[in-house]
């Protein structure tokens, strides 16, 4: 009864295979074996954007902060929501990798921006000379850090914002695949369609080891990417283990399944929880994450029957056995019904 993250769970077996076949002979370090190449033309022909740059990085962090650094001048600002990924839970790397561009917060409901709250956050800065922040890129996490999902719509009427400011739009996509299931969409529509001018494409939370993939849809950027990425210390050398993973993401749509599976399992899970009357959801979940509110002595009970998830509102051990606390619940592609059964009975009892 693991739904502490999507980061939990197991390495889907089609990926171990791939890293040992990949386990052979020699290979070109740093990126210039056949394995990247082809993974990387890959990713292209999945964009359907094919003088776009790719890149592979090992690490969630490093993709979004050496991506935001390369968008970015030190003394620009980033636009990012109140609850951002890359604001709450990167410990300031993005600040870090850019040389110290700061970030600058805007406010929406449900963990996401609105190009009305955005426009009139950008509008106060830039207004102050040297004196103050120059307008950098916007930045939007996809899904939310509250389970929620951007709409092609709502992309959209963000991109109109950053075209009207002549910034560029960057997103991070660390659950790409679980959001574009929602959407019924392709990658293309999700990003360049829409106006995203580059896009950390996920894997670590759907079934990889480690990889993710970043996509600047205008090549420009190549050059300055790889120099940051090489000086922050993630220009891998056995390169071909990054691809050997990423490969068997791509194959036979093995990423869109397992993202499926894991919004299935989610939205199983939601449906029991809206049958318990004690239960209040938080937000509408729209992909594999849920937040919701129960008792302490609720709580107790499920963690007392080896039950792992986040309680957001501190001590559940000592208290009020009847006041509310919050919980973050997150499925990944290999939980099964029969732990999400016996999770709602036991939330039930």
């Amino acid at each position: 009864m693991n739904f502490a993250s999507d980061n939990s769970g197991p390495v889907h077996p089609k990926v171990m295979d791939a890293l040992i076949n990949a386990n052979t002979g020699y290979a070109l370090p740093y990126g210039k074996d056949d394995l990247t190449t082809q993974t990387l033309q890959d990713i292209r022909n999945l964009f359907d954007a094919p003088n776009a740059a790719v890149f592979l990085t090992a690490l969630g962090t490093a993709a979004n902060s050496i991506t935001l650094a390369t968008l970015t001048q030190p003394w620009e600002t980033i636009f990012c929501h109140t609850l951002a990924h890359i604001h709450k839970d990167e410990c300031n790397a993005p600040e870090f990798y850019s040389g110290g561009a700061k970030l600058t917060l805007v406010s929406g409901a449900n963990a996401k921006m609105n190009a009305k709250s955005l426009r009139n956050t950008i509008l106060e800065e830039e207004n102050r000379g040297p004196h103050g922040p120059q307008r950098g890129p916007i930045s939007l996490t996809q899904i939310t850090e509250r389970g929620t999902v951007y709409s092609l719509e709502e992309i959209q009427s963000i991109s109109a914002v950053a075209k009207e400011f002549e910034v560029p739009l960057h997103m991070d996509g660390a659950r790409f695949a679980n959001a574009l299931q929602t959407l019924g969409c392709s990658a293309a529509e999700m990003t360049w369609k829409s106006g995203v001018d580059a896009v950390t494409f996920g894997g670590t939370k759907n079934g990889l080891m480690a990889v993710e993939a970043v996509i600047f849809f205008d090549p420009k950027y190549a050059w300055e990417f790889e120099l940051r990425r090489k000086r922050g210390a993630h220009l891998f050398s056995k390169h071909r283990y990054l691809a050997a993973q990423m490969q068997a993401y791509l194959d036979d749509d093995l990423w869109l399944d397992l993202a499926q599976k894991a919004n299935q399992s989610c939205a199983k899970l939601v449906k029991g929880l809206k049958e318990n009357s004690e239960v209040q959801l938080d937000f509408e979940p729209a992909a594999n994450m849920v937040f919701a509110h129960w008792t302490r002595a609720s709580h107790q009970r499920l963690h007392a029957a080896g039950a792992q998830y986040y309680v957001l509102d501190g001590d559940y051990t000592t208290g009020d056995k009847n006041e509310m606390l919050a919980a973050r619940l997150v499925t990944d592609w290999s939980i099964s019904d029969q732990n999400i059964n016996k999770f709602l009975d036991i939330l039930s009892s």
